[in-house]
């Protein structure tokens, strides 16, 4: 039975998700990303926590799919992740996801409260998770070398 954790990467804040073998995906929280040994650590009690089998992550690309400096800043995370956890990470195009999570959290998303609760990341990670979990991998994933 894998679980996945779905991360929607934001160098201020960091959304987390999770979704097991039912393919639910449910957002969690938000985590700082300003702290990086912080950060790291809070990634580590969740994947032991929830027993997370893979890690599946949001690629910024532009709307024209091209890498930018924020798919560079993603590219480095994975790698320290893939050092930290020695788990499959999945990329998933996360074009607009942000947008739809603050359709999807109402006229209230953009306020200052919400925004600071991570409410909007949290649910960016669980549709970059529900995304990956609606799809076959193999259409979804995007691999790099």
């Amino acid at each position: 039975m894998p679980t996945f954790l779905g991360i929607d990467y934001g160098t201020k804040r960091i959304g987390l998700a999770w979704a097991d073998d039912l393919g639910i995906a449910l957002p969690l929280k938000s985590i700082r990303g300003t702290d990086f040994d912080a950060c790291l650590n809070e990634l580590s009690k969740e994947i032991k926590e929830r027993k997370i089998d893979q890690i599946i992550i949001g690629y910024p690309l532009h709307m024209d799919g091209r890498k930018g400096k924020r798919t560079e800043e993603v590219d480095q995370f994975v790698k320290i992740l893939k050092a930290s956890f020695a788990l499959p990470i999945h990329r998933v195009d996360e074009r607009l996801t942000s947008h739809a999570a603050e359709e999807a959290l109402g006229k209230n998303a953009k306020s200052k409260k919400t925004l600071k609760s991570g409410k909007v990341d949290a649910t960016a990670a669980s549709l970059i998770l529900k995304d990956f979990l609606s799809r076959d991998t193999r259409d979804n994933e995007l691999t790099f070398s």
